[in-house]
C-alpha cells in the first residue's frame, strides 16, 4: 500500500530541503528572553520542539485542564507564542508539541475511559485543547504540528475519532501534520496517511551492556532500523524521531524510556556512544527526516553537567557530540 508521496514543503518562505536537527525545548516556569535561545544556536541546532502541556487528574478521568494560571509560563499560551516569537526570530524553525501529562506521572498511553459518555467528554476537551494550538500555530506560520503524543490506547480504541480531527485541524492549519507514537506501537496507529511524517518516540532497547561499544550500538539497531524501512515502505512517508536521547548513566541502551532517578551513576561517554550510533544509522538516509533531542532546558548555564546523569546533553561530554553532528548536516 503505498498512499502518500515524498514531498519538499514549503510554508510562506520555510523549505525543508535539510535534516530537522532539534531539540525538545522545555518550558520555562517564567518569562524568557533571547540569550536563553542562543545556546540552541550555538549547537547549530535548525528546529526545536515547543511543548504545551495540559493535564488530567488520572487516566480514567474524563477531561482536561490547560493554560490556566497555575501552569508555568512556558505550558500556557502566553508563553508559547512568545517562546514561538523568540525562535523564529533566530531563525530555528518550530515543530509544536502539545502534549498530557497524567498525575503521578502515569503513562499517557495507557489512557482509557469507563464509558462511552467519558470518552465523549474526553473527546471534546482533547479537541478543544488540541485545536487552540492549531490555531495559534497558523497564526505564528509554525511548518508543523504534532496532534497527539505517546496516546496509544486513545488512538486504537477511537480511530474515528482521530480521523475526524485530523480533518478538522486541516480546515484552520495550513502546516505539516506529524504524530508522535511510541518506538513499539509506531507500526498500529491506524492514520497514518492522514499526516505527513510517520513520527516515533525512538526509545527503542539497543544493548544490554552497562558500556556498549560504537559497534555494538550500531548492531543493535540493524534489526529496528530494518522494521522502520519496511513499514516507511508501506506509506513512503518520511519518517521523523519527534524525540530521541539516552541519560548519561550505565545501561542507558537497555531501557532508554526509563526516567527513575539512579543517584550517584554517571556515564558520559555511554551517552555519546548512543547518541553517536544513533547517528551514524539514519542520518544518512534519504526517507529520514531527523529528529528532536530529548530535553533541552532554557537556563542553559544552570542545568545539566558532569554530575547530572538525566536526559539533557547540556553541559555534558554530549553536547560537543550534538553540535559536531548538526553542524554538519
Amino acid at each position: 500500500m503505498v498512499c502518500c508521496g515524498f514531498f519538499i514543503f514549503s510554508f510562506k518562505g520555510f523549505s525543508q530541503s535539510q535534516k530537522i536537527n532539534g531539540v525538545s525545548f522545555v518550558a520555562s516556569p517564567d518569562p524568557i528572553q533571547q540569550s536563553h535561545i542562543l545556546p540552541i544556536k550555538r549547537i547549530h541546532a535548525n528546529w526545536a520542539a515547543v511543548m504545551p502541556f495540559g493535564f488530567i487528574k488520572n487516566l480514567e478521568h474524563p477531561s482536561l485542564i490547560f493554560d490556566t494560571d497555575k501552569q508555568w509560563w512556558g505550558e500556557r499560551v502566553i508563553g508559547i507564542r512568545e517562546t514561538i516569537r523568540l525562535l523564529q526570530e533566530q531563525n530555528i524553525q518550530v515543530m509544536l508539541k502539545p502534549q498530557l501529562w497524567v498525575w503521578h506521572g502515569e503513562f499517557t498511553g495507557d489512557i482509557t475511559m469507563k464509558s462511552e459518555e467519558d470518552w465523549l467528554l474526553f473527546e471534546k476537551t482533547y479537541r478543544e485543547f488540541i485545536l487552540r494550538y492549531a490555531k495559534i500555530a497558523e497564526q505564528h506560520q509554525v511548518p508543523l504540528l504534532c496532534i497527539g503524543t505517546e496516546l496509544s490506547k486513545f488512538v486504537l480504541i477511537r480511530p474515528r475519532y482521530w480521523k475526524r480531527l485530523i480533518q478538522e485541524i486541516r480546515t484552520i492549519y495550513s502546516g505539516k501534520l506529524t504524530y508522535a507514537s511510541n518506538w513499539d506501537t509506531y507500526n498500529k496507529m491506524p492514520f497514518w496517511c492522514e499526516l505527513d511524517y510517520i513520527g516515533i518516540d525512538a526509545y527503542f532497547p539497543i544493548s544490554t551492556q552497562k558500556n556498549p561499544s560504537i559497534e555494538t550500538i550500531l548492531t543493535g539497531w540493524k534489526p529496528h532500523k530494518k522494521a522502520i524501512k519496511e513499514f516507511q515502505n508501506n506509506y513512503n512517508l518520511p519518517v521523523l524521531f519527534t524525540e530521541y536521547g539516552y541519560r548519561s548513566v550505565s545501561y542507558a541502551g537497555k531501557k532508554p524510556w526509563e526516567t527513575s532517578r539512579q543517584s550517584g551513576n554517571t556515564n558520559h561517554e555511554v551517552q555519546q556512544r548512543l547518541l553517536q550510533g544513533l547517528f551514524d544509522s539514519f542520518w544518512s538516509e534519504d526517507w529520514f527526516s531527523g529528529g528532536f533531542l530529548w530535553k533541552w532546558f532554557h537556563n542553559h548555564e544552570h542545568v545539566g553537567g558532569m554530575e547530572d546523569n538525566r536526559f539533557t546533553t547540556q553541559n555534558k561530554p554530549a553536547e560537543t557530540t550534538i553540535q559536531k553532528h548538526y553542524v554538519q548536516q
